[in-house]
């Protein structure tokens, strides 16, 4: 049966439109058919929208005014503040659609918030968007790298003081959050805070650019920052660097060094460039812009809940090195917790059921947002909150696919899982042996399967690609072990001790910790025989004895290699088997090692790329190993059955 509407109601739409052209004529006076028809602006939010939305240009302590949007529903009245500052453009972030809906225009993670009265701000930093000033990536704090009287630390103070003295519909609490670069602001707000400032939630921070986030890892070259670069710093015609869209191997590999590539394409006219390229190795510069050292060194006082993804593929590092650097002050577990989810970079902020060819249960961004964050910020942010429950630390056991709540980080034993002959693995360690292979900088190792496109769905997931497109290359050592007859759980981060030596007077290695899957899986055809890789790290060799004082590696001579892997909560499954990977570049997420000495790889010039025969000992007295976390919950004997 057709429901039919009222006569009233049919007819409006009627009325209105034979009305309106005498409206429109009583209100416009004849439009000149041939004048500008372009006008100022347009307003967007419309009367009828269920929330407001302003901007102010908020100012700051040294005449600077940073461009802010202010979003709540309305009716909202003595509610928390969250405060995002971005270089991503305030208004893109709060305009994901021209709608009247508020759940609409704002990102799909702040949903929980504004519909239980929170008031969204987010903040263009000085010199980018809409804000005044000039922009320095990553600012320092203000002091020897920063002679100016302001910084993040200071402008995030500026704009909460202002804030709470401004939006009257607060209850003049603020807390903080936000990933990536939004993360490091996040961070930096907790230096110096302000007293309104209660809580913090930094997100995938960058941390360290040198030791383990964006621009280096144990000083190996990302050269993907160029790209990055290149988009943050140009007011017009950024973006990617302009190398076409064909393999990115191929063009990295063409270029040769870092420094030619960057001359190539112009990019030594941005500063930044030309700041990382001066400072290839662990010196004053990069260790004072160290957010881990400057939180370290003094007291914390807001609430801190750090996050970070297990295949987090640009800022791995920053997160656990913060929470490492501040739960010592922290006996009681009141101030600082840490979450490492089942995530690639950022994707705590959207929907996380999946990542590649891995199902989570459910989509665990929301069940982290709604179970465990935003309870976080009640207790510490609403006027009348409920208690506080905040797990020490939160993490997702990929394998067996669950939450689990630890007292402390990391949560296991560590254990050595030996290297040894017959491309093996052992518990127990082994005679001592070796095996070798040649390095060639001519022909890198692959970090995916050519072409590579270092972009879009394949950079967000190529940590949890299948690694046989690398196993039984003639320069990638593979070792693996028994299939378990028991699970393996390990809760940390696994620690590398490698044993090697190399007839070059430089290089890399790489290292990676891979869960084999059963060659048979009907449950998931589509894993049978997945190598699943847990971590992937490098190491460049001339900084064995130190970050800060690089030095030629004497050929033939066996050194001790030490290093950390991401860190991760994993259940390795009866069935499957642990394997351990060793080569000597991943290309072109890093750039290449020459394998001879030259002070600056940076500068490498064609002739200094040179062959190198890498020997990785084992057992006896140069045993290399994975320290593994192992939890306390795996069974007895588990450890021996990889043997």
């Amino acid at each position: 049966m057709t429901r039919r509407l009222p006569l009233a109601r049919r007819a409006a739409p009627f009325l209105l439109a034979a009305a309106l052209p005498a409206a429109l004529s009583a209100q416009r006076a004849p439009t000149d058919t041939m004048a500008n028809e372009q006008v100022a602006g347009y307003d967007w939010v419309r009367p009828e929208a269920d929330y407001v939305r302003r901007t102010e240009m908020v100012p700051m302590r040294d005449g600077t005014r940073l461009y802010t949007v202010i979003v709540y529903r309305k009716g909202t009245h003595d509610a928390p503040i969250l405060l995002s500052r971005t270089p991503y453009d305030a208004d893109k972030a709060t305009s994901r659609n021209r709608s009247q809906l508020i759940e609409e225009i704002l990102p799909v993670a702040d949903a929980e918030f504004v519909d239980d009265g929170y008031i969204r701000v987010y903040q263009d930093v000085r010199g980018l968007g809409k804000s005044e000033g000039d922009y320095v990536m990553n600012r320092p704090l203000r002091g020897p790298l920063n002679p100016t009287k302001v910084d993040h630390a200071t402008d995030a103070y500026d704009t909460i003081d202002w804030l709470v003295k401004n939006v009257r519909e607060s209850n003049g609490k603020v807390g903080i959050t936000g990933s990536s670069y939004l993360g490091f602001t996040s961070l930096m707000a907790l230096i110096d805070p302000h007293p309104a400032l209660k809580a913090a939630v930094p997100q995938s921070p960058m941390v360290d650019g040198w030791m383990g986030d964006d621009w280096f890892h144990n000083g190996a070259f990302r050269t993907f920052g160029f790209d990055y670069d290149l988009s943050q710093t140009v007011k017009a015609g950024g973006g990617a660097v302009p190398k076409g869209g064909g393999d990115e191997y191929a063009a990295y590999l063409a270029a040769g060094s870092a420094g030619d590539y960057a001359r190539h394409y112009g990019l030594l006219d941005l500063p930044v460039v030309r700041k990382v390229l001066e400072h290839p190795s662990y010196d004053s510069w990069w260790q004072g812009q160290a957010v881990d050292k400057l939180l370290g060194a003094r007291k914390l006082t807001v609430p801190t809940m750090l996050v970070v993804g297990q295949w987090d593929q640009e800022d791995s590092y920053g997160a656990p090195a913060v929470y490492q650097a501040l739960e010592g002050q922290d006996p009681d577990n009141q101030l600082v917790s840490l979450v490492i989810g089942p995530w690639r970079h950022s994707q705590v902020n959207y929907e996380a059921r999946e990542l590649g060819p891995l199902k989570w249960e459910g989509d665990t961004g929301r069940q982290f947002r709604t179970r465990w964050m935003k309870p976080f910020l009640d207790c510490h942010l609403k006027t009348e909150p409920a208690p506080c429950d905040t797990p020490p630390v939160l993490t997702y056991a990929t394998g067996e696919n669950r939450w689990e709540v630890s007292p402390r980080w990391p949560a296991g034993q560590y254990r050595p899982l030996y290297l040894a002959g017959g491309a093996s693995l052992s518990w127990q360690k082994p005679a001592a042996g070796s095996d070798s292979y040649v390095s060639d900088p001519a022909k890198p190792v692959p970090m995916l399967p050519r072409p590579i496109h270092m972009q879009g769905e394949e950079w967000r997931t190529w940590l949890v690609h299948d690694q046989r497109f690398v196993d039984g290359r003639p320069d990638v050592l593979s070792y693996t072990g028994a299939v378990l007859n028991q699970p393996v759980h390990i809760k940390g981060a696994p620690k590398v001790d490698l044993r090697a030596a190399t007839t070059g007077r430089d290089g890399d290695f790489v290292v990676k910790l891979i869960d084999v899957y059963p060659e048979e899986n009907s449950a998931d055809p589509a894993m049978a025989g997945y190598q699943l890789a847990l971590g992937i790290e490098i190491f460049r060799g001339r900084y064995v004895n130190g970050f800060a004082t690089p030095a030629a590696l004497t050929p033939g001579k066996t050194y001790k290699f030490d290093w950390s892997l991401p860190n991760v909560d994993h259940v390795f499954l009866p069935g499957h088997r642990i394997m351990v990977q060793v080569q000597s570049s991943l290309f072109p997420l890093y750039d290449r090692n020459p394998q001879s000495w030259v002070p600056s790889i940076m500068d490498a010039r064609p002739r200094d790329y040179v062959k190198a025969t890498q020997t990785v000992r084992w057992g006896g007295d140069a045993a290399s190993a994975v320290w593994l976390p192992v939890a306390d919950d795996s069974p007895a004997g588990a450890a021996t059955a990889a043997n």
